[in-house]
């Protein structure tokens, strides 16, 4: 490091004494350090690692002939959720002819939504054991509110539940129920 000079310029002649340096303390080395200590601390450090839910997929089969037949579920036995746009979430346990805007059932995410949906419905199962939802995201759903529905499936102890798209009626349906709700009333 470079130092400044500093010359006693008096003008007085005679005596000289010598004069008292002051402390000089060298800090390069303690940049040196502190750069080894910032390079030590971000290797050795483990990051935060993102937390992901765990599906439990069944597997894909190699051969399509192996494929098993579709799954037939009494409509006893399970529920369908639909998951829409804004946070609304929607319920029905009913064949698709029948369904409409009117028998399409609105509830929340809280305790008194659709836990409390789901717990009803499954006391009134026939078979509690294979009771199953049936989770449809339409496409105005957003993604919080898809796990936020995952989260109640492991809340409720739904072991069964799948994950599928809507079927044409459900969508009809979905679409009159939102319209007719989003309407603005006229005098």
């Amino acid at each position: 490091m470079a130092d400044v000079q500093v010359k006693d310029s008096s003008g007085k002649g005679g005596k000289v004494r010598s004069q008292k340096q002051p402390p000089h303390v060298d800090l390069t080395p303690m940049v040196d350090l502190a750069f080894l200590l910032i390079t030590f601390f971000m290797l050795v450090t483990t990051f935060n690692k993102p937390n992901v839910m765990d599906l439990g997929l069944p597997a894909k089969p190699k051969d399509e002939t192996q494929k098993p037949p579709p799954t037939d579920i009494k409509l006893s036995n399970s529920i369908s959720v639909l998951i829409g746009k804004d946070n609304r979430l929607f319920w029905h346990q009913q064949e698709t002819s029948t369904l409409n805007a009117d028998n399409l059932n609105e509830t929340t995410f809280d305790r008194e939504g659709i836990r409390e949906v789901i717990q009803q419905a499954k006391s009134r199962a026939e078979d509690q054991s294979i009771f199953t939802v049936i989770i449809k995201p339409t496409d105005d759903a957003v993604y919080k509110n898809f796990v936020d529905m995952l989260d109640e499936m492991a809340i409720t102890e739904s072991e069964r539940y799948g994950v599928t798209d809507l079927k044409p009626a459900e969508q009809a349906a979905y679409n009159a129920k939102v319209a007719g709700v989003a309407a603005p009333a006229t005098n």
